[in-house]
């Protein structure tokens, strides 16, 4: 732990003027704050700080909990943080009261998570820098999805980007309406040129272990009850070329749809998918200690005819115990012949790092 005055000078380190709780060190406060790592050994260290109570930084998907200390008799709490190089992470603070973003911290990730990125992680382009108080805009379109084979009812958002095309259908689409600003990101990307116009379905999840599990229910739903939907609502949308983008578990359910729905979907962006999941492994006190690739590897080794198939896989490269699973699928996809896009996002499990994945590989599954 750092002494008093060494305290003092690592927060002037970190730009910090003033006395730390003073109020020219509040104005100035802009966090997280970091310098490279002081043993030289490559890396962050990572200023991160809190007013108020006592409070600690849960990370999404990428370390425990941090603790904030005291400063002094003051209400300044703060906490160093190594953070490794290459590395954007979700994050929020816990204090007694509730989970926060961070009021520091302009990157916000909806209302109650902020965005951290180290200096050498990539640029997201497309991506706008939205704080955690900002609405996000919504699709003015939506279907709704009734009974059938999900049961239920729930409520489907759809938008046209630059005038409608391909059906780009994104799983967990609440996180990419409500926490991700994927509408405005995909505006974004068709205006640049930097894939042609398609037609967003934003699908939310109610029961995601239940539904991205390898079954047939939710891709039944999707052609048989969804795609129709999308056809009828007036939005400009080509329901016979789809490309399905997923992550985690969404990501294996893609997959498998791709597997055994080869006439319904043919292009695939997958970020981080679940391939370690069998029937048992959820409940398993190590769901990731299973066979690698998991049922997904076993199928794909009975060399399905995949020469249809375009899929582009991404997988954070701080997932180190993911990346057996996903590189396994990766090389056995492709050996059953489909064209297979691989690449590795600066992020744990964690949406924020599979953003500019996300757009590039739907482009490249139109191409």
């Amino acid at each position: 732990m750092h002494l008093v005055g060494e305290q003092e000078n690592v927060f002037t380190e970190f730009g910090l003027p003033g006395k730390p709780g003073g109020d020219q060190f509040w104005a100035a406060v802009e966090t997280p704050a970091t310098v490279p790592a002081r043993d030289g050994s490559g890396g962050w260290e990572t200023l991160f700080l809190w007013r108020g109570s006592p409070a600690s930084v849960e990370f999404e998907s990428w370390s425990a909990p941090v603790p904030l200390r005291r400063w002094s008799d003051t209400d300044c709490w703060f906490a160093e943080v190594r953070m490794p190089a290459r590395l954007r992470v979700t994050y929020r603070i816990l204090a007694d009261d509730g989970a926060y973003a961070d009021p520091f911290n302009p990157v916000g990730a909806g209302g109650d998570r902020s965005v951290a990125a180290t200096p050498d992680a990539p640029a997201q382009p497309h991506w706008p820098v939205l704080a955690a108080t900002d609405v996000l805009p919504l699709p003015r379109v939506r279907v709704r999805m009734t009974g059938g084979r999900l049961g239920g009812r729930r409520t489907v958002r759809v938008h046209p980007v630059g005038g409608g095309g391909p059906v780009v259908l994104l799983l967990d689409g609440d996180d990419w309406l409500y926490l991700h600003p994927a509408m405005t990101a995909f505006d974004s990307a068709v205006a640049g040129g930097d894939m042609p116009p398609v037609t967003l379905v934003f699908l939310p999840a109610k029961d995601r272990d239940a539904e991205f599990g390898c079954g047939p229910e939710l891709w039944e739903a999707v052609r048989d009850e969804l795609l129709p939907l999308v056809a009828e609502s007036g939005v400009p949308a080509d329901c016979d070329r789809l490309v399905v983008a997923g992550q985690s578990l969404g990501g294996l359910s893609a997959l498998y749809a791709a597997l055994e729905f080869p006439d319904l979907v043919s292009r695939v962006a997958c970020q981080s998918g679940a391939f370690w999941w069998t029937p048992d492994a959820a409940g398993s006190a190590d769901p990731l200690g299973g066979p690698v690739g998991g049922v997904i590897a076993a199928r794909l080794r009975e060399r399905p005819d995949l020469s249809g198939l375009r899929v582009a896989f991404d997988v954070g490269e701080h997932e180190t115990r993911m990346l057996p699973h996903c590189e396994l699928t990766e090389t056995l996809t492709e050996q059953a012949g489909a064209a297979v896009r691989v690449s590795r996002s600066p992020s744990g499990h964690d949406r924020a790092g599979w953003r500019h994945a996300l757009l590039r590989d739907v482009a490249w599954a139109l191409s």
